[in-house]
């Protein structure tokens, strides 16, 4: 193989990593809220906490992520990485008590640090100078893939008929495709980044014109770095909060099962069309409009979730949520890459890409027990995609006030 076809083995290891990470390990967690909690005895609020301990893990680890790629490089962080995420699942399977769940939830988020959005975002800014948003949106589309696979294959086992525990089952066979991975990628990962002449070292888009950035000190004495910031956070407060119990919420409402698991499927599907198609728009029409795009689509998947329903009008509903889901979603993954390169340049990348991705998991953490927390108390999820979906509406108009402020600088200091 020439060396210079050896970014698009990076590309194949990355989208393998995101069809298994995200696909077994993230996307999918909804369907298990109601077996746990029904075999196990759990309020869904305290169950819940186990995913803000993997948000605060997440969100602690990624404010490393810049020093301990320095130190460690990216091979070793993602083979941590599996092996954080093979023990969570071990301590899932297992568990009858919420502090196992709870630890699980710790290595599940420090499992996420190094083998997702954060990780697959250094690796293509590091290979990729053109067209990064169409191979990020590439790589990242193999979620939906992978979620799509995933739900056909766990879903009936974690819901089997006359065992509460067979979740536990499903667990064990995500363990068993985590350890499959985890070997392809160690042995075709040999390279963290290109050879001199190979591809697209920092300090070659410098001198091709492209925009160096500045450094971290300089960032973060910026306003609309932290306006940034608070953003991206309600932004992971709210879609991650909401899409986590998805499935949870169309069977309180008395949907079919089989109907969830087309509307699963369906916004799986579109997730996988959508990330590749944010990438595809950002790389042909800039941030502002991609983010409005994403933004709307936000706006609308709040409210859509709140109609769903078992009638005519609430399975409307339902697959609209499915559909501009996914296009919303891009905000928490893909586009925090592209904020951190496109707002603040190249410099201090790895670095501004920890901040951003700990704000998001901190909104998850938040907001996964926030939704929870209202379905305990009002015994429904609508009231929280309400708040939500009006909370959405101000970010949306932030965001585009936090893109103006950026070009401003950027002529005033660059040129």
């Amino acid at each position: 193989m020439k060396k210079a076809d050896y970014k698009w083995v990076i590309v194949g290891v990355c989208a393998l990593m995101i069809f298994v990470c995200l696909g077994f390990c993230s996307t999918n967690k909804s369907i298990y809220v109601a077996p746990v909690t029904d075999a196990n005895g759990f309020s869904r609020g305290l169950y819940s906490v186990g995913d803000t301990c993997r948000y605060l893990t997440t969100a602690f680890v990624n404010v490393f992520f810049g020093t301990l790629i320095a130190k460690f490089g990216i091979k070793k962080l993602i083979l941590c990485g599996f092996g954080c995420l093979i023990l969570a699942n071990l301590c899932f399977s297992v568990a009858g008590h919420l502090l196992l769940f709870y630890l699980g939830g710790c290595l599940l988020g420090a499992g996420f640090s190094f083998t997702t959005t954060a990780m697959v975002g250094c690796v293509v800014n590091k290979w990729f100078s053109k067209n990064r948003g169409t191979v990020m949106g590439i790589i990242l589309s193999a979620n939906g893939i992978g979620s799509v696979v995933a739900v056909w294959i766990l879903y009936p086992v974690a819901h089997r008929a006359g065992d509460a525990f067979a979740y536990r089952d499903a667990y064990r066979l995500t363990i068993a495709v985590l350890l499959v991975t985890m070997l392809i990628v160690a042995v075709f990962l040999k390279k963290e980044k290109p050879a001199s002449g190979e591809a697209t070292a920092p300090e070659k888009r410098e001198q091709g014109g492209k925009w160096i950035g500045m450094d971290y000190p300089t960032a973060i004495r910026q306003k609309y770095f932290w306006i940034m910031t608070v953003c991206i956070f309600i932004t992971g407060f709210m879609l991650q909060g909401i899409t986590g119990i998805a499935a949870a919420h169309l069977e309180d409402v008395k949907m079919d099962a089989g109907l969830i698991k087309t509307v699963l499927s369906i916004g799986s599907i579109a997730l996988t069309a959508s990330k590749f198609l944010t990438g595809f728009i950002y790389d042909r029409t800039g941030l502002r409009f991609t983010v409005a795009l994403c933004s709307v689509a936000a706006v609308i998947t709040m409210f859509s979730l709140a109609t769903a329903g078992n009638g005519a009008f609430g399975q409307i509903a339902a697959f609209l949520y499915a559909v501009l889901s996914s296009l919303a979603l891009p905000l928490e993954t893909i586009m925090l890459p592209i904020f951190a390169a496109d707002l603040f340049g190249e410099k201090a990348f790895d670095k501004i890409l920890g901040v951003f991705v700990s704000a998001n998991t901190v909104g998850f953490a938040l907001g996964s027990f926030f939704v929870n927390l209202v379905f305990d108390i009002f015994g429904s999820y609508v009231p929280a995609f309400l708040v939500c979906g009006v909370l959405m509406m101000i970010v949306s108009v932030a965001m585009q006030i936090v893109i103006e402020q950026s070009r401003n600088y950027r002529k005033t200091h660059f040129g």
